[in-house]
């Protein structure tokens, strides 16, 4: 079906399009901007409330600037949609985060008019400060814009980016986006302090005029422009608390402004970008502004897969069978269950309370189970210290989020062996999210830091059984869990919980000549892979080896002594990962065997479902046949 757009947005190619439009033509771009938003999420997915909260803004910014040479730079990527059909991605917009289509972030390699890939949130104000001072070293005339989400302003990068850009005299413009979300409700401190803000009369109907009134005063020789400066300064901060914060860091404040008035935000930033150095203009939004349902549920219709527009309905797959629940779903059920046993239990996320299931827990233990906000290097810290207290905490982060906290675990966590338990959702390949999701390196990176157990569940069993052993009194390890997004394998998941024994893999099956080692639930595809190879008359053994470190020793010997050809399987980066691990202990053991590592290659691997992903990687469940009949292929000759 083909999805048109309005008869204005169909002649804007580019902003240079959007300029030659009236003023009085705005709002109708605006309006069809969003409705195309809309049609096109509903049928092809995507992430949904952010970008329509920005619609006005994105129209403004493209007007009044001159785009791309000025740099606009879009916070995490959620709210871009409208920004990439502005600027030449209008008719293959469809494509987005298809494989082999648009990203669905903003992507240097992409557009002229993506001046920073972004996917992680907070990056913003940093990225657009150092573009302004590179502009300012080279005498360019050119504009920095960072628009950053409240939510993303939690992060302690958002917070050194504007320190230095207080002192830095690059000419700047920082977006603050204020609709109290990020994908959960915003908490925290600066939430309140920007309420504060938001709902301040006397701040509010002082600072619409204070320029004006600045502006008309004699400056001159007596008095100048630092002299008004300073006096705007004096009365802001006499008047009101709210503009301090920013302020304090030297950033000039305006604000806050409503952000669906389009001919505000023209003539807003029409003003500003006349004036020098860095300055912030706090906007006001609705997630989900011109969609009912998204205003009300704004978590809900963040990315809400296919629905239908008129009606609302979001289409839900619809089995006959019951079917294996997702893994993120089982550790929210199961840390209550544990809970409910240890008082000492408590669960911690940065921001991702719906995206964990931790939210389960939140709300039946709120005294227990923390959101602490886009403030990963914090929760980790944060769970450290509850432990040095004899408090079990389970560390929810996704894997590729957690790369943001590793000076953390290294220095925090496992310098002082205190056994905070990481659950690291969402590990392996994503799917649409792209690279900046993938959880490919976790294995890898935490493998190499001393007094830490890496393990994987290759089911939701296993996934309780390492739970329940991480929480015991006798595990005085830093203890990783790593498993992937999306469903597991067993309709019947709740299964008791027994200990596993640190370091313990499991034989699966006996073979002949070849063993197939894998690491979590990629040793379904082993398994799948075993079953189809029996036409072949081959018969791989299949250890699942639980563990990345420590490794199980004792099975490792038994598995080299007995077969000279060995396959390893993980989700996660083949450099430095399981399979390296591997080697490194047959090297160690001067054993000597045919050893074939499987799992994601050394390069970037971009987006597209998961099943597609695993199979352009080469590990799924045809890719590992096909390699144990490459590795047997004198047998399968023999017995032809």
């Amino acid at each position: 079906m083909e999805i048109k757009a309005g008869p204005i947005l169909a002649t804007i190619d580019s902003p240079a399009d959007l300029k030659k439009l009236g003023r009085e033509q705005l709002n109708q771009v605006c309006d069809e901007l969003r409705q195309y938003i809309i049609d096109i999420v509903s049928v092809h997915g995507g992430h949904f409330a952010a970008s329509l909260g920005v619609v006005e803004l994105s129209v403004a910014l493209h007007y009044v600037f001159n785009t791309p040479y000025d740099q606009l730079v879009w916070d995490v990527g959620h709210q871009a949609y409208g920004h990439k059909i502005l600027t030449g991605r209008r008719d293959n917009f469809y494509t987005n985060r298809k494989y082999n289509g648009l990203s669905g972030f903003p992507k240097r390699g992409e557009s002229e008019y993506d001046t920073f890939g972004v996917g992680h949130s907070s990056t913003s104000i940093s990225a657009a400060l150092g573009m302004a001072m590179a502009a300012k070293y080279k005498k360019e005339d050119r504009k920095s814009v960072a628009i950053i989400g409240d939510g993303s302003m939690t992060a302690g990068l958002a917070f050194e980016g504007m320190n230095h850009a207080g002192v830095a005299d690059a000419d700047m413009l920082i977006i603050l986006n204020d609709n109290n979300m990020s994908i959960d409700p915003n908490v925290g401190a600066l939430r309140e302090y920007l309420t504060d803000i938001t709902i301040s009369p006397t701040y509010n109907k002082f600072k619409d005029d204070i320029w004006k009134a600045l502006g008309k005063l004699p400056v001159g020789k007596t008095f100048t422009r630092e002299m008004a400066s300073k006096l705007e300064h004096s009365i802001k901060s006499f008047l009101s608390k709210s503009s301090n914060l920013f302020e304090s860091l030297n950033l000039r404040y305006f604000g806050p402004i409503d952000g669906h008035n389009i001919t505000k935000l023209v003539d807003t930033l029409e003003d500003l970008k006349k004036i020098p150095g860095p300055k912030l203009l706090h906007v006001l939004t609705v997630k989900g502004k011109g969609y009912s349902l998204a205003e009300k549920d704004q978590t809900k219709w963040h990315a809400p897969g296919l629905f239908d527009k008129i009606t609302g309905e979001i289409y839900k797959k619809k089995f006959d069978t019951p079917q294996p629940p997702k893994y993120q779903d089982v550790f929210g059920q199961t840390i209550v269950e544990l809970a409910e046993k240890n008082d000492k239990i408590f669960g911690i996320t940065p921001a991702m309370p719906s995206g964990s299931s931790l939210k389960i827990m939140m709300d039946k233990m709120p005294d227990r189970a923390f959101d602490v906000g886009i403030c990963e290097q914090h929760a980790v810290t944060l769970s450290a210290g509850m432990a040095t207290q004899g408090m079990r905490v389970f560390c929810n982060i996704y894997s590729s989020f957690m790369q943001r906290a590793y000076d953390q675990v290294v220095h925090d966590v496992a310098i002082q062996k205190l056994p905070v338990v990481f659950c690291l959702d969402r590990a392996g390949l994503v799917g649409e999210d792209g690279p900046t999701h993938h959880g490919a390196y976790d294995i890898a990176y935490m493998r190499c830091i001393p007094n830490i157990v890496v393990s994987a569940p290759m089911n939701e069993a296993e996934l309780r059984n390492l739970m329940y052993t991480s929480q015991l009194e006798a595990n005085e390890y830093p203890f990783v869990i790593r498993y992937p997004r999306g469903e597991g394998v067993m309709p019947e998941w709740k299964t008791p919980m027994v200990e596993i024994p640190i370091g313990k893999a499991r034989k699966l099956k006996d073979g002949d000549e070849i063993a197939i080692l894998s690491l979590g639930h990629p040793g379904n595809f082993a398994a799948s892979a075993i079953r189809n190879l029996k036409a072949d008359g081959l018969n791989p053994a299949h250890y699942d080896m639980r563990f990345a470190k420590p490794l199980d020793e004792e099975t490792l010997h038994e598995v080299f002594a007995k077969y000279t050809k060995i396959i390893t399987v993980e989700d996660g980066t083949v450099v430095g990962g399981f399979g390296s691990a591997i080697l490194e202990f047959m090297a160690q053991h001067n054993y000597s065997a045919e050893v074939k590592i499987m799992g994601i290659p050394d390069r970037i691997v971009e987006h597209g479902t998961p099943k597609q992903l695993y199979n352009e990687c080469h590990y799924d469940a045809d890719a590992i046949a096909d390699v144990v009949r490459e590795m047997m292929k004198d047998k399968i000759t023999i017995l032809g």
